[in-house]
């Protein structure tokens, strides 16, 4: 691991993969900080948690306040994500995923980059999808918002790499959390895989990471026969 006495950020942290992570870097003598929308258990002297939903309008301010507080942090890992089922009567459901999934992701790391620049060190990592290849009619919000923030980070990677600052994409398949809705879910790992390989990656810095390997062949597969549905009508 790249720090293991440095200082964590985890957004997204009361369930899910985020909890797993916040447990693990803590295992590893990390400082996290923790946020979510919901209220969690703090473990420890070394862990906090702060109540903030990166939906609200006042979210970057609410962060750098944190920042100033808790910071500087090392890493950065946002885990916050929604993905619903599409309902053509109810398509709020469809906007918060990009609120949520990918602008969420964009004003943490707007918050954070200008410490990271000044102190050439820093490191963001962002859960993207295999989803993010694919197209279909089930939720189509949940999978373009990740496509979106593949797109957005592993292009934003690039830019800031000069400055010393790592960006990492993490690209599971289907994770064993409330937002794995289909009925079914071929080479579904645990909250905790994806949370080792979370903490991989903050040692590694790749740009993208995706796994598992079987799930990622099997997406590539069926993107290429939803293009050709779409292609054919």
């Amino acid at each position: 691991m790249e720090d293991s006495a440095g200082a964590c950020l985890v957004v997204g942290s009361s369930d899910g993969i985020g909890r797993c992570v916040v447990e693990r870097l803590l295992a590893a003598g990390w400082t996290v900080t923790g946020i979510s929308r919901s209220a969690s258990p703090v473990l420890g002297e070394r862990h906090a948690h702060c109540v903030l939903d990166v939906r609200a309008p006042d979210y970057r301010a609410q962060l750098a306040a944190l920042c100033a507080q808790r910071g500087p942090f090392d890493v950065a890992v946002y885990c916050a994500a929604v993905g619903d089922l599409l309902e053509l009567d109810a398509l709020g459901a469809q906007r918060a995923a990009f609120e949520v999934n990918l602008l969420g992701a964009v004003d943490t790391f707007e918050v954070l980059a200008p410490g990271w620049r000044e102190r050439r060190r820093g490191h963001f990592v962002v859960l993207s999808s295999l989803a993010d290849k694919l197209i279909g009619p089930t939720s189509p919000g949940y999978n373009a918002s990740k496509a979106a923030v593949t797109s957005y980070f592993e292009s934003l990677a690039l830019a800031v790499r000069p400055h010393g600052i790592a960006v990492t994409n993490l690209r599971p398949g289907f994770v064993d959390t409330k937002l794995a809705k289909s009925p079914i879910r071929p080479f579904m790992v645990t909250r905790d895989r994806a949370a080792r390989e979370i903490e991989r990656m903050i040692a590694r810095r790749p740009i993208r990471r995706s796994f598992p390997w079987p799930m990622a062949a099997l997406c590539a597969v069926l993107s290429l026969v939803m293009q050709c549905r779409v292609l054919i009508g």
